[in-house]
């Protein structure tokens, strides 16, 4: 599918509320904008309350809703913009620079899937198990967190018909004590999958990258980098390849082949 044209709308807040710590889920009202974005793209949110910071966020979306006009964002509060994003009330408004980036794309072929999600990185991991169930691909999911509080997003996974999902976190407040890549492990060790989709710490993605090379399952990672203009122009998000080049992570990816990332 075509890319649909990045660029500049109008949004609304409807709702902005806490739904685990440190975890905000924002539900923007974006009609020009909602039916155009594809799971694994980002906004560029212009967050207002302070005019010297020129820059956009860039956030990934977890349900964009056509009919409804609506985009449900869940985003850490880690800085100084999103405290102010977690501080917009329903009826503030804003712009977003938008759609931005490169799908996740649908692996020719397969049958069976497994999502992995490490901390926010869940956010785009729910939109990919959104678009696994309306094309009829089965699949599993992964999810961990630093603690239990800090949960969200695994009975939307079951909602949307995940066979299964582990849930690992670094104190063992909930599911396995342990990494997403540990039950990850289990998972190749006792299925069949035709690729795995992973969003989290880059130190997980190479774990999950190192564990699908090794098992022969096609991998496909969303990246995080500093994205100070969302289009290619300013250099700051480059992702180092495999093969010595460089390329953008909002131009080019976000989504990249496990393979062609050097790690």
């Amino acid at each position: 599918m075509t890319a649909a044209a990045t660029g500049l709308h109008d949004f609304t807040v409807v709702t902005n509320e806490s739904v685990a710590d440190g975890l905000m889920r924002v539900v923007l009202s974006a009609p020009d904008v909602a039916f155009q974005m594809e799971a694994g793209q980002f906004l560029n949110v212009a967050v207002p309350g302070d005019a010297s910071q020129i820059l956009r966020i860039p956030l990934s979306f977890s349900h964009a809703d056509a009919k409804a006009g609506t985009i449900e964002i869940v985003y850490a509060v880690v800085g100084d913009g999103t405290r102010r994003l977690s501080l917009m009330s329903p009826g503030d408004a804003s712009t977003v620079v938008a759609p931005c980036g490169n799908p996740w794309p649908l692996v020719e072929g397969s049958r069976r899937a497994c999502v992995v999600a490490g901390g926010v990185g869940i956010t785009t991991v729910v939109a990919c198990a959104r678009m696994l169930a309306e094309a009829g691909v089965s699949f599993d999911a992964v999810v961990g967190a630093q603690t239990a509080g800090r949960l969200w997003g695994v009975d939307v996974l079951e909602g949307l018909g995940a066979g299964s999902v582990s849930v690992t976190t670094d104190d063992g407040t909930a599911g396995r004590r342990g990494f997403t890549t540990d039950a990850l492990a289990d998972l190749l060790a006792q299925g069949s999958y035709d690729v795995v989709y992973a969003c989290g710490p880059e130190v997980m993605m190479a774990g999950v990258a190192r564990l699908c090379r090794d098992a022969g399952v096609a991998c496909r990672v969303s990246m995080e980098r500093m994205m100070c203009c969302g289009f290619g122009a300013c250099g700051t998000c480059n992702v180092a390849m495999a093969d010595g080049t460089y390329k953008s992570c909002c131009k080019d990816g976000p989504v990249f082949g496990a393979e062609e990332v050097a790690w």
